[in-house]
């Protein structure tokens, strides 16, 4: 058994490694310039702050850790995206096995994770929903720990108050996951009365809002800018009585497609699909509430507000599916057809890169093959027929502007300065364009 259980440590191990490696070398090799998302929060990052005009500071502060150590290496930020997935699957992982104490079915609650792009297609460009994806699994699982103890740990605690607030200055949606989680204790003690409350809890929410504090600061003193950003990008501005019927049916269609390859595996492994909900089963009420409940509240408020839910943001929200429906179905596994099982997951595995490296070569408009180092060049060129002293910062929109700072080699910082105040407090500088390079 103790070799079994290696063995099969063994292959998430290679499936881990194997993914980091894969998802870091076929966007290096394959695409021109770093994504969007990526080179915005780099932009950010070259003059971090408690927060930013689009998002919390969490995924701009990892970026400029890897610039740091790494400079304008597009690989090492590649890297750093399938850092945070891979310790999303190993929380995954272990969580699985917490509650199915099997490990074979641990690593095929892990598996099941190939079928859903997020965690494979959409995973090279590191933005606020991959950021969020290791803090997410580390949430639930140290929950988990206070959920099945009879006694509570301050330690597990603090990790979910930590982890609890990075995540949420990853993206506040991750506050979609803390209410369900909320409501699952607040069931558990007021209502069912099978816990008792325990003073660690206040410390918690304590540790949780004092590590927000500089954050909320900042929001306060720049009008609440990322909160309006959110908003802006649901189409609350251009909703209408229809939106609030057809902007969840539009998420739910979504969630429906998305699912589709994840329940085509389910299918390869099961005898019969054949639910079987009892609701008095601890484990079950603890998957329901991490996997459905944070779900039924984007769809809720899609209802009430009539806001549109974008694909993205969902990003993290199905890392523990496959342990939900492996624990739903564990009875009707047929391991016997474990082989052909593996067989669609090796096929998925291989396929998504594949399709990622077509899709980056055969297309040469998007913005993966802007030319960043060729034109921060010539903006090198530029300044230097002008001045002899380094660039020190530039402005403009964060794509173009932070493609300089993040090419130029000086790494210039990124301001979001109205041209008329470079010209009122700066003494030296250049616009090409809509973009101006400058000394302080």
């Amino acid at each position: 058994m103790n070799v079994l259980n290696r063995n099969i440590n063994n292959i998430f191990f290679i499936f881990a490694v194997s993914h980091l490696i894969i998802w870091t070398l076929v966007p290096s090799l394959t695409n021109s310039n770093l994504p969007l998302d990526t080179i915005e929060a780099l932009a950010w990052g070259s003059n971090l702050d408690w927060g930013f005009n689009k998002h919390p500071p969490m995924s701009a502060f990892f970026l400029e850790i890897f610039f740091k150590i790494f400079g304008s290496q597009d690989w090492a930020f590649y890297l750093l995206s399938q850092i945070f997935v891979v310790i999303a699957f190993y929380y995954v992982f272990k969580l699985a096995y917490e509650i199915l104490q099997d490990l074979k079915l641990s690593l095929i609650s892990v598996l099941l994770l190939v079928s859903i792009y997020f965690y494979n297609f959409t995973s090279p460009e590191f933005n606020v929903n991959v950021c969020q994806l290791p803090f997410w699994s580390m949430v639930v699982y140290y929950t988990w720990k206070i959920y099945d103890s009879n006694s509570v740990n301050f330690l597990d605690c603090f990790f979910v108050a930590i982890f609890g607030a990075i995540g949420f200055l990853s993206k506040y949606l991750f506050i979609y996951l803390l209410v369900s989680i909320d409501l699952l204790f607040i069931y558990l003690i007021f209502f069912k009365k099978s816990k008792k409350f325990d003073f660690k809890y206040i410390v918690t929410l304590e540790v949780f809002i004092v590590l927000l504090i500089p954050h909320l600061i900042w929001l306060y003193n720049n009008d609440f800018v990322t909160v309006l950003y959110g908003l802006k990008r649901t189409g609350l501005e251009y909703g209408s009585i229809l939106n609030h019927l057809y902007q969840p049916l539009v998420f739910l269609i979504k969630q429906i497609g998305i699912l589709i390859p994840f329940f085509f595996l389910v299918w390869l492994l099961v005898k019969k699909i054949k639910f079987r909900f009892n609701l008095k089963d601890k484990k079950l009420i603890f998957l329901i509430a991490i996997n459905i409940l944070p779900i039924f509240l984007m769809l809720l408020t899609s209802m009430i507000t009539g806001s549109k839910i974008r694909t993205m943001w969902m990003t993290p929200f199905y890392l523990f599916f496959g342990v939900f429906l492996v624990y739903l179905l564990k009875s009707q596994i047929n391991l016997k057809k474990i082989n052909l099982f593996l067989l669609g997951c090796f096929f998925l595995f291989f396929i998504s890169p594949v399709i990622y490296s077509y899709v980056s070569i055969s297309q040469t408009d998007k913005r993966t093959d802007y030319q960043g180092k060729e034109i921060a060049l010539k903006a090198q060129i530029t300044w230097n027929q002008e001045f002899k002293k380094e660039i020190e910062f530039v402005t403009g929109d964060e794509w173009k502007a932070g493609n300089l700072s993040y090419h130029l080699e000086s790494r210039p910082t990124w301001e979001g300065f109205t041209t008329d105040e470079i010209l009122n407090n700066s003494s030296q500088f250049i616009c090409i364009g809509e973009i101006c390079l400058g000394r302080y």
